[in-house]
């Protein structure tokens, strides 16, 4: 009996301690906080939800905007850092101007003067970027709230898009899914629908920091882009239409490269953009989820694959960030602190018809997928 009570304590401290390890491995990250994310907005309740895979890898996700708030990943010594830019809470949220997490929509990204024509028709949009309509417009899809449920380590968020909603036509349904799985990887399926021809273009629009989020720059990230060309584009952000050869340009990732590595030289693109925020045609062979961008950085170890349906991906390296948003780490969001990877069609399609469509018809279904991929490397 003696032994058997010494078994029983020593399992017990064993039991303890994974217990104890499980909740010491996020001890000093700012973990998003359910009283912060308790508000009423439009007339519906704000909601905080949490995946967790069985490595411990965690994604914070609400329906305000249907955004990943936080999304927590080891380094290479098994130590976790929330690797997603973000504010505190909700009341944060709704005045933040950087489009932080969000889904973004119904159009990602630019219309040259929020104008388009379809079947003979011309739609003006809500102008908000300069001369252009920017991420669909004055609200678009990431200033609205959306229903969700949760089943399992899934969140599936709906919403509905008026007919004429910020000047686009079409009562849509429009859901998304986030899913992590135990390979580690958050799942991002899109469905929507329309009951007249219309324009949609989604994203989300997470902003990354693999060494942390509000731990300095990330030019010393090297990045990797399956691209051989992108869309060139003026001074207003608007593709010209053509296409351009990434050979012999500062915009040639094909291999790794340090983001910092050219950023800074002397070309139209960069100067147009004050850095990279442009759209990479991607080199797609197949239907599916191919690996479209790759991003590691080396004190960590951490590397970030994206994975994507869409012909093209935004590369955005926080040019426009001016310390303007405090993060959850209380640190502020300074310039060049933070890279998106926005998977999409090309800027301005619904007004270039040599670029793919973007154009959504009853009876059809817009479905896209993207997967962020977390990994580490041991070198």
């Amino acid at each position: 009996m003696k032994n058997l009570a010494f078994i029983f304590a020593i399992l017990l401290v064993v039991v303890s301690s994974c217990k104890l390890k499980k909740e010491d491995r996020y001890a000093g990250i700012p973990l998003p906080e359910k009283e912060l994310f308790t508000k009423e907005v439009d007339g519906k309740q704000v909601e905080l939800f949490c995946l967790e895979n069985k490595n411990g890898i965690r994604v914070y996700l609400t329906n305000y905007g249907a955004r990943i708030v936080s999304i927590l990943v080891p380094d290479r010594e098994g130590n976790f850092a929330d690797i997603c830019l973000g504010v505190p809470g909700i009341d944060d949220y709704l005045v933040e101007s950087m489009n932080l997490g969000c889904t973004v929509g119904r159009y990602a990204n630019r219309i040259q003067r929020g104008q388009f024509t379809l079947e003979g028709k011309e739609y003006n949009l809500f102008i908000n970027n300069g001369p252009n309509s920017l991420h669909g417009g004055e609200r678009g899809f990431s200033r609205r709230m959306w229903d969700a449920i949760q089943e399992g380590n899934s969140v599936r968020m709906y919403y509905f898009s008026a007919d004429m909603e910020e000047g686009y036509p079409g009562n849509m349904d429009v859901q998304v899914t986030f899913t992590l799985n135990d390979d580690d990887e958050l799942v991002i399926a899109y469905l929507a629908t329309t009951d007249k021809p219309t324009v949609l273009n989604l994203t989300n629009h997470a902003y990354f920091n693999l060494a942390g989020e509000g731990s300095g720059t990330i030019l010393d990230h090297e990045i990797q882009i399956m691209a051989g060309f992108i869309t060139p584009v003026d001074s207003t952000l608007i593709p010209s239409g053509e296409l351009m050869p990434v050979e012999g340009t500062p915009f040639d990732f094909r291999e790794p490269l340090a983001i910092g590595k050219r950023i800074e030289q002397d070309h139209p693109q960069l100067i147009y953009g004050l850095g990279y925020d442009h759209n990479f045609v991607l080199n797609k062979e197949e239907n599916g989820p191919e690996l479209a961008v790759r991003v590691v950085e080396h004190a960590s170890g951490r590397v970030l694959e994206l994975l994507t349906t869409e012909p093209g991906v935004q590369f955005y390296c926080g040019n426009f960030m001016r310390g303007n948003h405090t993060g959850k780490s209380g640190n502020v969001y300074h310039f060049r602190e933070g890279f998106c990877i926005e998977p999409q069609h090309f800027p301005d399609s619904p007004n270039k018809p040599e670029f793919p469509s973007t154009v959504l018809r009853p009876g059809e279904e817009y479905t896209q997928t993207s997967v962020f991929r977390f990994g580490v490397i041991t070198e």
